[in-house]
């Protein structure tokens, strides 16, 4: 099993974090950050069907075809664990090293968007005075990888336990 964890781990976080890596390049250097939200989630799905990949696996060529929901669910949460933990190294090397100024080019974008869509001078200033505590957070490693951890865990999570039931089997399949 472990093999299994640590293998499809790896794979969930290279895939994960190697499309986060190329996507915040490309959003940071258009300033377009509108379909970030969208690519980076579709991105963990795909990254997570790894888990399914490996409980399978799992339970048909190493537990005669026979899978508890408990066990299922431990080894999807290890590989949330470990794909979510390449996610988050992957995040806090490329914020610091390349993107230290990405809160302020994210707060500018949803500014103007606020500005076009006409709301009040009051709420865009309201909204800058917590974007920029935010971003004031954000520049603490701590408090970054808390973020981003939180970012993708839950959806891992949700990824594990619909696998973890749609895989059970509490009998060996006839033949």
């Amino acid at each position: 099993m472990k093999k299994i964890v640590i293998v499809n781990g790896i794979v969930a976080g290279l895939i994960v974090g190697t499309i986060m890596f190329i996507t915040v390049g490309i959003y940071h250097k258009t300033g377009d950050f509108e379909n970030g939200m969208l690519v980076g989630y579709a991105s963990m799905l795909l990254a997570f069907s790894m888990i399914f990949v490996a409980v399978k696996n799992y339970r048909d060529k190493h537990n005669g075809g026979i899978i508890s929901f408990g066990k299922a669910f431990k080894i999807g949460i290890l590989i949330t664990l470990i794909a979510s933990s390449i996610y988050v190294a992957v995040w806090l090397f490329e914020y610091y090293v390349f993107y230290p100024d990405f809160g302020e080019k994210y707060t500018a974008q949803m500014l103007e968007k606020l500005k076009a869509g006409g709301a009040s001078d009051t709420e865009i200033a309201r909204q800058a005075k917590e974007m920029a505590g935010f971003n004031e957070m954000y520049k603490n490693p701590f408090f970054n990888a808390l973020i981003t951890y939180t970012e993708i865990l839950p959806v891992g999570l949700l990824v594990t336990i619909l696998c973890s039931f749609i895989l059970k089997r509490k009998v060996k399949p006839a033949l």
